[in-house]
């Protein structure tokens, strides 16, 4: 049946859904094209420090030495261990003793008869003298002088076999590794049981009072230090414990296969946290002329023409060119363009427009 100048009731709820729907989308349209837009930027600031480095090395002793046995023998024992504090005449390290003692009791053997021999020697030359004086005759000259000259090698025999002794007793002395000083030890080279030879290297004693940071740099950076130049050298843990170092000794060849040379600094009063072996920073701060840099994200390039977005006080951005100078893959140096306090958008500026309305994280409206 049909029913003119008369409108349904279904079809007036769906063209009154559709006007909601559609002023609803028109509001929120609104809404999005009047939000600013966020981006990430950086405040200019002129960087006056230049830092070289940082390096990493390790504190070790200037004055430390290696110290072995004097005689060969089998080592038997090991009476300190890595890390170990001694003290001047300490016990360190010990050889089998039983060869030693046997050369003793030889020498002392030899010592025994050597005096015999002289004792009996002497008689003779004195019964030798008293037989010339006697005026019966009964001995010559000759007789006298061969029983002095027996006497003479008698003693020269005994002074020999006592020089022996001393030998043999020094010998058995040998035995004992002492330390000739305080330290600590800083490295065995030999084991137990192991047979090491007259002045090989055994254990190595650091005197830890005068300690030095020591790092290495490669030789293409060496002309970048300058003379007198007072280094930082930080704990790797923990930067705020901190000592100043000068240079001491640089070595005057680069290493072959690493191509660094390596550089030993003295340091003004370390503090204690400064073991040996401790992991370092080293880094040399240099005063260089005003520089600006920014990150390579922030840089738009239009045909060779480089420009970057500016914030400006009322939340807008503005496009202004500059001259870039050095570039690398992440940061620029601006020479013309920008100045102390402005700030540059890094993200997004590929779909920014000239006055479009920002906001940044560093605002604190946001």
């Amino acid at each position: 049946m049909r029913r003119s100048g008369f409108v349904t009731v279904p079809a007036i709820s769906a063209l009154l859904i559709c006007l909601f729907v559609a002023g609803c989308s028109s509001r929120e349209t609104a809404q999005t094209v009047q939000l600013p837009r966020p981006v990430l930027s950086v405040l200019v600031e002129p960087r006056t420090v230049e830092m070289f480095g940082p390096f990493t090395g390790t504190i070790q002793p200037r004055y430390q030495s290696s110290a072995g046995f004097q005689i060969a023998g089998r080592m038997v024992t090991r009476d300190v261990n890595v890390g170990d504090l001694v003290t001047a005449g300490q016990l360190l390290a010990s050889l089998d003793p039983k060869l030693t003692r046997f050369s003793l009791t030889s020498a002392q053997a030899e010592v025994a008869n050597a005096r015999a021999t002289l004792i009996n020697a002497q008689a003779t030359e004195d019964r030798q003298k008293k037989l010339l004086a006697d005026a019966t005759g009964g001995t010559m000259q000759a007789q006298v002088d061969a029983a002095i000259a027996n006497r003479q090698t008698a003693q020269a025999r005994l002074d020999q076999v006592l020089a022996s002794l001393q030998k043999a007793k020094e010998q058995v002395g040998y035995t004992e590794l002492r330390a000739d000083y305080n330290g600590v030890i800083s490295s065995w080279d030999a084991e137990v049981g192991q047979v090491v030879g007259a002045g090989q290297a055994v254990v190595t004693i650091a005197r830890p009072v005068v300690r030095e940071a020591v790092f290495d740099v490669p030789a293409e950076l060496m002309s970048q230090m300058k003379p007198n130049a007072e280094f930082t050298v930080s704990l790797l843990t923990n930067g705020a414990v901190s000592a100043l170092g000068k240079i001491r000794e640089i070595t005057p060849l680069a290493e072959a296969a690493t191509r660094t040379q390596r550089i030993r600094l003295s340091l003004d009063n370390p503090p204690a946290a400064f073991r040996l072996g401790t992991t370092v920073t080293v880094s040399l701060p240099q005063t260089i002329a005003p520089m600006i840099e920014i990150p390579a994200t922030a840089v738009l390039d239009d045909n060779g023409k480089e420009s970057v977005w500016i914030v400006t006080p009322n939340d807008t951005v503005a496009l202004r060119p500059i001259v870039l100078g050095k570039r690398t893959n992440t940061v620029v140096e601006v020479s013309e363009g920008l100045a102390k306090g402005d700030r540059v958008v890094t993200e997004g500026i590929h779909s920014l427009t000239a006055g479009q309305r920002v906001r940044h994280p560093e605002d604190p409206s946001t």
